[in-house]
């Protein structure tokens, strides 16, 4: 007879896919945690260990696609009384190797968008052919925009950072356009940053096109761009992890390096060089 799966491997099934906040998430992994006790509180109780709002807890359970608390407690009760025992050592591997799990089918998506290698390829060149390229990267999105922006302004002649909104990012905009920029690139990956539809908006205004990274085709800002490019993120840890949207930003940074050989060549060699006259790195 198969034997029956460990809690936290049923618990961490209900949640995948679940896009939560990070007070949700908390919510989550103190089920993970402590389920066997958890399944058994009230929703006031819950949101005290958890240390969180009781509100928070009533939407937690909403998100998970229950009517409110009740009807999730009532779920989790029967995966703690039949399940087999676990120690904390096996709820937290169980955890940890469900969230590279979750990691793993995201690559394996990029993988199949991979496939169309022409369509990375033509926006390589587009990219590589504008002038002056602005990134857009705001708040969670700003740690995989700057990785493209290090990485691309090694190869390409003029990369610039936009990682705040308002008039700073309108300014930059302007300059971008007049130093002849024709693209501008944007991450936009969740917790989406509402200012960054003002920025793809004054970018569109200035007569910029936009291709946009975010997590997927259909998100409602998609609409803003004129080429939209989904990278999956993985949502089971306390904040999101970005394997997908940061391997798709190194095939983006590749594509401008194929688009124009010679320079890509004489940017690197000039950046070796000062490498070796100044000892930047260690090896």
């Amino acid at each position: 007879m198969e034997q029956t799966k460990a809690a936290s491997e049923q618990l961490l099934a209900l949640l995948d896919g679940r896009r939560l906040s990070p007070a949700q998430r908390r919510i989550a992994q103190y089920l993970i945690d402590h389920l066997s006790e958890a399944a058994f509180l009230n929703s006031v109780d819950l949101a005290d260990r958890a240390g969180v709002s009781q509100p928070a807890v009533s939407r937690f359970a909403t998100a998970l696609g229950f009517s409110g608390y009740p009807a999730l407690r009532e779920a989790l009760r029967p995966i703690v009384l039949g399940s087999v025992a676990e120690t904390p050592q096996q709820v937290r591997r169980n955890e940890f190797q469900a969230a590279i799990a979750a990691e793993e089918q995201n690559l394996a998506t990029l993988h199949e968008l991979a496939a169309d290698s022409e369509r990375i390829a033509s926006l390589g060149r587009e990219l590589a052919a504008s002038r002056c390229l602005p990134v857009l990267g705001l708040r969670m999105s700003d740690p995989v925009a700057y990785y493209f922006t290090y990485s691309a302004a090694r190869i390409h002649p003029d990369v610039r950072f936009v990682d705040s909104a308002g008039s700073a990012a309108f300014d930059l905009l302007l300059q971008a356009r007049q130093a002849g920029g024709t693209w501008l690139l944007a991450f936009m990956l969740p917790r989406y940053a509402a200012e960054a539809i003002t920025v793809l908006d004054e970018a569109r205004r200035r007569g910029f096109k936009v291709a946009l990274v975010t997590d997927s085709r259909l998100a409602p800002w998609a609409e803003h761009a004129d080429v939209v490019f989904p990278a999956p993120v993985g949502s089971r840890l306390v904040f999101d992890s970005h394997a997908a949207p940061m391997v798709l930003a190194g095939l983006l940074v590749q594509a401008i390096a194929d688009a124009e050989p010679a320079r890509t060549q004489l940017r690197l060699e000039e950046h070796e060089a000062l490498n070796e006259k100044h000892n930047y790195y260690l090896h």
